[in-house]
């Protein structure tokens, strides 16, 4: 497998060869604003951060979009803060994808019979899906430095998990259902021996290496 060793390769930023760009179609809704709110110094300092990390990462770019949306700090479990933003009110204007997710119980029936199985993850997902360019601007958000917009699809907008999966099922085609099943940013491969087992796994890397995907190492 090491010929597909930049799969693995999280340390080099990533965006997907892809047809599919991720739109967020808001009618002919006006934009929506809200602002940048008070932070104490530490909170400043970790939005700093994390900004300076999206710029260094091509992720974000400096914006002069009419739509704000804030920035919030989530509170994790071992104590430590989240950088997201808040897009409540984007979302209420943002036209739902209807593009269906496979059925948890139809992806355990086809499992059925396989004796081998790998799973992959794919490392920060959403952040590889190229977000349409007249669309970047609808991601705009505000810091106490400016304000700044997604080049890639954000977390927390309306209909990331669809676009996904539409992305993922156009890249492994005629594999799925036979010995690959995607369910948003999850992959199982699934065979009945283990030389078959060989032969998917490295099928399936080839055509994500070919695609540009990243994939998580832990997992």
């Amino acid at each position: 497998m090491w010929r597909y060793g930049k799969l693995f390769d999280t340390q080099q930023p990533s965006v997907i060869k892809t047809t599919v760009r991720h739109a967020i179609d808001t009618g002919n809704n006006r934009p929506v604003r809200n602002y940048y709110g008070r932070k104490t110094d530490k909170q400043n300092k970790i939005v700093t951060e994390e900004v300076k990390e999206l710029l260094n990462n091509d992720k974000i770019e400096p914006s002069n979009s009419p739509w704000a949306s804030p920035v919030v700090l989530v509170s994790k479990k071992d104590g430590s803060a989240r950088f997201c933003v808040d897009y409540r009110k984007l979302n209420e204007i943002t036209k739902k994808d209807s593009y269906p997710l496979p059925r948890i119980e139809d992806i355990f029936d086809q499992l059925v019979g396989a004796t081998y199985y790998s799973k992959l993850d794919f490392k920060g997902g959403y952040f590889q899906v190229p977000l349409d360019e007249k669309d970047r601007e609808k991601t705009a958000f505000s810091t106490r430095e400016g304000l700044y917009q997604f080049k890639v699809l954000p977390q927390g907008v309306m209909n990331g998990p669809p676009t996904f999966q539409r992305i993922v099922n156009e890249i492994l085609g005629p594999t799925r259902w036979q010995y690959c099943l995607a369910y948003i940013d999850d992959i199982i491969i699934y065979s009945k021996t283990f030389e078959e087992h060989l032969e998917h796994f490295a099928q399936i890397c080839s055509v994500l290496h070919q695609a540009n995907f990243r994939l998580s190492p832990s997992k």
